[in-house]
This record gives structure tokens, sequence and C-alpha cells, in this order.
């Protein structure tokens, strides 16, 4: 593979397309770092209960989480750039909207309906970089570039959030719609239309896939998320429901002329891995992430800022994914990157494990480092993972496949870090509240462990002899299907150490 300074070096128009996609997943970030942030003024200031609380931060995770594959699709079938445009405003009216929210249900809906632009949006964006830079280095770096802002999105959000609900919470809202407007504006400007399948293909649209798969998402998302706060008899049938509209699903694809997801995809080994790997991390990362902020503000007291300030150091990803990745990309492979992500997030947390009620930051800090390095090590070339070797006409399917797989993954660590640490806590006293995280901290631990063995299976191709630059066949027949009219780009490739 070429070193991504050289071939891999982009146009003033490519550029252009790259930062209007990584200024909407930096606003996409922010806005949800910087909501976490504020909850505790918003409790205060609309006199929510706990319960109700968790419903604000609940809404967002259901509507993004449930119709991110149904959003990806869209994207493939209606035009990448039109859905784009269209959600990314839909994002910045329900997000400002959610800053003149006197009551709880008001907050809610504005929420619900954010995440929910924000399904069809990311997707969309993905997309249209996978489909904006071909397959190789130049892609690559965008992606990269891409995965490096995400983060820094969500790591910037967590001090900008700090300091705005200082002014008040409402600011939390308010100030992210002119970065969005100029975002919107730049879209409309730099993004390309880019070519739609035949009006037929359109109008054979899946309904049933969509509504089945929405419906079964939203329950097991929905299941996951409020385990910590509902009785086990209501966690069991929603995800039972849940699981048989997933069956059902699969029933609909296999019949379906036009499904609304090719079964066929998942016979990509490649990609099934990186979607795998990519819900253990993200569990692993804000089932932690949650715990740590408990940690920091029920136990030692430290306040929001502190607390943001704290955490910056994980921000650290935002400059190695675009500046450090490429690098050992190139020279080693994805996977034998993402592995050595994983077992620096398995070690981040391994640090965490012994944890005292007197930490000082020096002693926090190794482990935050690592976890960021880990960060920029894992997510970025994962996202090349699951979108490599898929045909361009379902890269938006792929990408929303992968951010389902995150967002599932998320809802998982902290659904079980929380009812761990509930579990746990059998006192509230220091001891207590300490022995309650201490227990719960096994949870991101063995999360990133076991994303590590599965990713482990990836280099098996390296041992084979494939060089880092090769790009491996993960055996998936489907991926091949109609390979010609792609011009041949529809070559598997994968969670191997390959790329």
């Amino acid at each position: 593979m070429s070193s991504p300074g050289t071939t891999a070096s982009l146009s003033g128009r490519e550029w252009g397309v790259l930062l209007v996609m990584c200024g909407a997943i930096f606003i996409e970030g922010i806005d949800v770092a910087m909501l976490n942030v504020a909850l505790p003024s918003i409790r205060a200031d609309l006199g929510l209960s706990t319960g109700s609380l968790q419903w604000v931060m609940s809404a967002y995770v259901l509507g993004y989480g449930g119709f991110m594959l149904l959003g990806g699709r869209a994207a493939d079938l209606f035009g990448r750039r039109r859905m784009f445009v269209l959600w990314l405003s839909v994002f910045l009216v329900f997000s400002g909207l959610g800053g003149f929210a006197t009551e709880e249900w008001m907050l809610i809906v504005s929420r619900f309906v954010t995440g929910v632009a924000a399904a069809f949006m990311t997707p969309a964006g993905l997309s249209i970089i996978t489909t904006s830079f071909e397959e190789g280095p130049r892609r690559n770096k965008a992606l990269l570039f891409y995965s490096g802002t995400a983060a820094g999105g969500f790591s910037t959000g967590l001090v900008v959030g700090g300091l705005l609900t200082s002014a008040g919470w409402r600011w939390v809202f308010f100030a992210p719609v002119l970065f969005a407007a100029l975002i919107l504006a730049a879209a409309l400007v730099f993004v390309p239309a880019h070519p739609r399948p035949d009006a037929p293909a359109r109008n054979n649209i899946d309904l049933a896939g969509g509504f089945t798969i929405t419906a079964a998402v939203v329950l097991l998302v929905l299941g996951v998320e409020r385990a910590a706060h509902t009785g086990l008899a209501w966690t069991a049938a929603t995800l039972g429901a849940g699981l048989a509209l997933l069956a059902v699903f699969v029933v609909v694809e296999r019949r379906s002329p036009a499904p609304l997801v090719r079964l066929g995809i998942l016979r990509n080994g490649a990609l099934v891995r990186a979607n795998l790997v990519g819900l253990l991390f993200a569990a692993g990362f804000f089932g932690f992430q949650f715990l740590v902020v408990l940690y920091l503000q029920e136990l030692r007291g430290w306040s929001t800022l502190e607390t943001s300030f704290a955490l910056l150091v994980i921000g650290i990803d935002a400059f190695a994914s675009p500046l450090l990745t490429p690098r050992l990309v190139g020279r080693f492979g994805n996977a034998r990157v993402i592995f050595g992500g994983l077992l620096l997030a398995t070690l981040s947390y391994g640090l965490f494990l012994p944890v005292g009620p007197d930490w000082t930051y020096a002693a926090m800090f190794p482990g935050l480092l690592l976890l960021g390095l880990a960060f920029s090590l894992a997510y970025g070339p994962l996202t090349i993972v699951a979108t490599e070797g898929v045909r361009e006409e379902e890269q938006g399917l792929a990408g929303g496949l992968l951010y389902t797989s995150f967002q599932f993954g998320a809802a998982l660590g902290l659904s079980t870090a929380a009812a761990v640490n509930v579990a746990a806590t059998v006192s509230t006293s220091p001891q207590g509240l300490l022995d309650g995280y201490r227990a719960a901290l096994w949870v991101p631990f063995g999360a990133a462990l076991l994303a590590a063995a599965v990713g482990a299976f990836a280099l098996r191709g390296s041992r084979a002899g494939k060089a880092p630059g090769d790009t491996a066949d993960t055996g998936d027949t489907g991926a091949h299907e109609g390979a010609g009219a792609a011009g041949g780009s529809d070559r598997p490739a994968g969670l191997t150490a390959t790329h």
C-alpha cells in the first residue's frame, strides 16, 4: 500500500466534500456529548425525575439506533446528497427546538426526532465519502480523517458542554444551530449529486422489511437501554418481541424481490467481524466512560467541568486518527492496527480495575491516554473494513449496519455496566460506591477482551502470507454479484491483515 502522503493526496473539491462530511459528524458528536454534560442542570431546572431524565437520553438512542438501517438504505435508493441535506436540516431544526423545551415531553420528542435525523444523515454522509473516493489509500485517508473528526466532536463536546451549561443549559441546544447551518450551506456547494437507481427500483420499496427491521431494532435497543431501570419480565418481553420481529424480517427479506437488506451481504465474513468488533468496542468504551464519570463526580466530588477536562485526554484520537493511524495502516494493514487498538483498550480498562478512593489524576492519566490511542487505532480502520469491497449501491446499507452495531453496543455497554454497578453497590458509603465501580469496570474490560478475541481471527490472513497492502478474499460469494456493473470494485475485502 502506498504511503498516505503520496498517492492519497486529495484535490480541493475532494477536501470540500470531506470537510462538509466531517463537519456533520462533528456536530452530531458534539451534540450528544454536550447533552450528557448538561443533564444534571436540565433535571434541576425542569424538575425531572431520574426516570424522565433517562428517557431524554433513551429517546435519542431509540431514534438513532432504530432507524439507522432504514436511513442507510434510503441513501442508496433516494440519493445520498438529497438524504444528507434533508436530514441535516431536520437535525438542525429539532436540535435547536430542544432549547425551547419547558416540559419533559417536549424535550423527549425533540431528542427522538433529532436521533432519527442523525440515523438518516450519518450513513448518508459516510456513503458519500466511500463513493466519492476510490477504494484504497485515498478512501482510507478520507475515512481516517473522518473518524478522527467524529471522535474530536465527542471529546470537544465534553468541555464545551460544561462551559455552555455554566451559562445556561439551553445554550447546549442553541449553540450548534449556527454551525449546522454553515455545514448545510457548504453541502449545497461542495457535495455533488450522486446517481440513483432507476425509478422502478426506487418505487419497489420494501415497506414490510423497513417496518419490521425498524420495529425490531427499536425494541431491542429499548430493552437493552431500559434493562437497568425496569423489571426482568418487561425486559424479557421487550427483547423477545424484538427478536421475533427480527426473525420475521429475515423471512420477509428472503421473499422480497427488492429487499431492504440483501442478506447476501452478511456472507462477507470481514464485514460481519467488523460489525461485531464495533459492537463490543462501543460497549466497552461507553460503559467505561459512564463509570468514570460516576466515580469522579459521585465519589470524588469533581464538578462537571473538572470531569470534562479530565476526560479531554481521550480526545487525542482526534489528532492520532488522521496523522498516525494512516501510516500504521499503510505499513501493517487494518487487521493488525485494529487488533493493536483492541489490546490497548483492554490494557486501559485493566489499569482502572484496582481504582482507589483517592486516586490522583496522574494515576488515571495513563489509562485515559491509552484509551484515546485505542480509539484512534480501532475506530477508523473498522469503518474502512466495514465498507470495503461492498458494492457502490450498497454503501449506505454498509454504513447503516456499522453505525447500528456501534449504537446497539453503546446501549448494551451502558445498560450492563449500570446494572452491575447497581447490583454491586450495597451501600452509599464511599467504600460501597467504590465496590460498585470496581465490579462494573469488569464489563468494559470483558467487552474489550472479547473484541480482541474476535479481531484475532482476522490475523490468520497475515500468517498465511498476505502482504499488508493486499486485498483478501473472505469467501463472500454474495458480494461478487454485480461486480461487473460496479467495475470490478466489489471484491470482498475485510478484517484481515490487508488493505
